[in-house]
């Protein structure tokens, strides 16, 4: 428990200064209900919402190279479209959440705001491998293999943006450009989250003492249900 305890910290810490080398670092408010937390379960949440902030940063950016998107969904402005994700417990699309509504996005046939449909796909897939909570106790346990199956998630998702074409040659949603108008941007967002659920699946792993699995997918275009 000491090593499991000391680890945790560690990492809790190392987060902290990367944070701190990109900007201030604000410490959260006392509240009571963190009596009730460990070291992990703070961590946890610290993890999560990284990721999330990053999902909205991506969903930014995106809006920014594709301003027809979220005049699809009906917004009167990019912020409504923005404002839209940010909201929790977070909406299906088309009846549609998690990995099934990531594939939507690149579905030729499909008529809706394509960004809407891409974040909010990784937005419920995510939170599954969170088992949809928000704050953590100290008798919640969350899945090694399951934050871990995240991330590799996450990086067919970003394949798929950089890569994925329309019939016509043109992409589905325009990120990082190409040649010498790479915007690596993107890239840096994709890693932050990717890092981020890497490293708390591993601090579980070390929890639990359970192994994670090493997934191999098929060719990189099969994700891996949470």
């Amino acid at each position: 428990m000491k090593n499991t305890t000391f680890f945790s910290c560690l990492c809790f810490s190392l987060l902290l200064s990367a944070c701190a080398s990109q900007g201030q670092v604000k410490g959260r408010d006392f509240e009571m209900s963190s009596l009730l937390k460990n070291d992990i379960d703070l961590v946890s949440e610290t993890h999560q919402t990284i990721v999330r902030k990053a999902l909205i940063k991506l969903a930014t950016k995106l809006y920014k190279r594709n301003p027809k998107q979220w005049r699809k969904a009906g917004y009167a402005s990019r912020q409504q479209a923005i404002a839209e994700l940010e909201h929790y417990p977070y909406s299906k699309i088309n009846d549609k959440d998690g990995i099934v509504c990531i594939r939507q996005t690149f579905d030729e046939s499909y008529q809706g705001d394509r960004i809407q449909s891409f974040i909010a796909g990784l937005q419920t897939m995510i939170m599954k491998a969170y088992d949809n909570h928000e704050e953590f106790y100290m008798h919640n346990l969350l899945e090694a293999q399951k934050l871990y199956d995240s991330a590799r998630n996450l990086e067919l998702a970003a394949w798929l943006l950089r890569t994925k074409r329309k019939a016509d040659g043109r992409p589905f949603l325009y990120s990082t450009g190409e040649g010498e108008q790479v915007n690596l941007s993107f890239e840096r967002l994709f890693g932050k989250m990717i890092n981020a659920q890497d490293m708390l699946a591993q601090i579980m792993a070390n929890r639990t003492h359970r192994q994670i699995k090493n997934t191999l997918q098929s060719l990189i275009t099969a994700f891996i249900p949470i």
